[in-house]
């Protein structure tokens, strides 16, 4: 039976019909030519458009670099193009179907892709934050210091406003391996099969290789960070702790925030959301460095 729309229901229509018109999607976007399917990402354009070039955020999905699709993006769109920003979310092939190595260098490739091109999207090459979560915070954090990656695109970290990986457990990947497999060995259960020491090589030296607490160094250009994480997961509170500490024996500027009453996935998809402590963290970065 065919009921009248109700009050709330009417509204509710009309607040997600105004959600969805909030931002100007360009899907699909190829960024290798004739390359593979993932080899694509969206962009995130604010409804209305003007003169000046915007900042822009580049974001890297999570999924344990096996999963995951640029669609995952939650609120941060909307919010983001709202202040004024263009976001970039980027697809990347996964494990095992790649390695780690082909994975990262997909990542650059789509970043370099975007330092290129942007401009005709009203996006400001020359001011670009990073971010990411969960793997996606691992590969952001790399890329923004180790910088091999942007360098092979011909990019210069002088692009970078600021890195935010959120809630990720590899910034130090032999310790995060070691932790993991003392953990099994003390309580028991199946060691891993493709677990973190096989998505990373299985090699001493690439494990350490693909870490981002290798890389950090005075004098690279490295950016300011903003690490999120929640307080919950001790691997990734500790990690948070372990990249916090390198960046500042660098002097490089990193603020560290633990969201508690969250989760890995919550922390992450909530960020947008009004009156979340995250999310003001979040915002206040933007703002510190969007103009550096």
């Amino acid at each position: 039976m065919n009921r009248p729309l109700t009050v709330v229901a009417v509204l509710s229509t009309l607040m997600i019909s105004r959600l969805a018109s909030a931002q100007q999607l360009t899907a699909d976007v190829p960024y290798v030519e004739n390359g593979h399917a993932r080899h694509v990402l969206d962009i995130y354009t604010p409804e209305k458009s003007t003169d000046e070039k915007l900042p822009v955020m580049f974001w890297i999905h999570g999924g344990g670099w096996q999963a995951g699709d640029k669609s995952d993006v939650a609120l941060k769109p909307k919010v983001l193009t709202e202040r004024g920003f263009v976001v970039v979310s980027t697809n990347y092939r996964l494990l095992p179907e790649v390695t780690m190595d082909v994975l990262t260098r997909d990542v650059a490739k789509s970043f370099g892709w975007v330092y290129r091109n942007i401009a005709k999207y009203g996006g400001d090459p020359h001011r670009i934050f990073v971010g990411g979560h969960s793997a996606g915070a691992q590969l952001a954090a790399l890329i923004c210091i180790d910088d091999r990656y942007l360098k092979a695109e011909g990019v210069s970290f002088e692009v970078l406003r600021g890195c935010v990986p959120v809630d990720g457990d590899t910034y130090d990947i032999p310790k995060i391996i070691m932790t993991a497999e003392h953990r099994q060995a003390l309580y028991g259960g199946k060691m891993f099969t493709f677990g973190h020491r096989q998505k990373f090589g299985n090699d001493p030296e690439q494990h350490v290789d693909f870490s981002a607490v290798t890389h950090v160094a005075k004098g690279k250009g490295i950016p300011p960070f903003l690490l999120l994480y929640f307080p919950g997961n001790p691997d990734t509170r500790a990690q948070a702790a372990r990249l916090e500490a390198v960046l500042k024996e660098s002097a490089i500027p990193v603020t560290t925030y633990g969201k508690r009453d969250s989760n890995h996935s919550r922390l992450n998809n909530d960020l947008g959301k009004p009156d979340d402590p995250a999310t003001e963290q979040f915002l206040k970065f933007l703002d510190a460095n969007v103009a550096r």
